[in-house]
């Protein structure tokens, strides 16, 4: 497992509340990841529904459905169960979210890449607009 990485700061992620989403390459292709609380505790998962993969907040951050207690696919309407990513409701069937590693510590949010799933590179500095 390589290093740890901070991805947010713990009181950023209310329970059942706006996630926090961040670049990732997962098996070289680039993927978005989020991370939300639920029961206390931080849970995050790639951004991809398991029906068909399309990325599943309906505003940039908000994952959970009207009730804040299931992770819901905007699109298609899939409800994921948030402890463990497994599809509860809708056409994901059998299917569940891809789960990451992630541990709260003295208030920070750490995310634990895997060999599959690793830290996007930075985007390249923006070239400075003539004067």
């Amino acid at each position: 497992m390589l290093e740890r990485l901070p991805i947010c700061a713990g009181h950023a992620l209310a329970e059942g509340g706006r996630g926090h989403v961040w670049d990732v390459l997962e098996y070289g292709r680039p993927v978005r990841a989020f991370a939300v609380r639920f029961d206390g505790l931080v849970r995050a998962y790639l951004n991809r529904c398991a029906h068909v993969p399309t990325e599943m907040d309906w505003q940039p951050g908000e994952f959970f459905d009207l009730d804040r207690r299931w992770i819901m696919c905007s699109i298609h309407g899939a409800l994921y169960e948030p402890a463990d990513g497994h599809c509860v409701a809708g056409p994901c069937t059998r299917g569940r979210l891809t789960p990451l590693t992630v541990r709260e510590e003295s208030g920070q949010v750490y995310w634990y890449p895997s060999l599959d799933i690793r830290p996007a590179p930075p985007p390249p500095p923006s070239p400075e607009s003539p004067k």
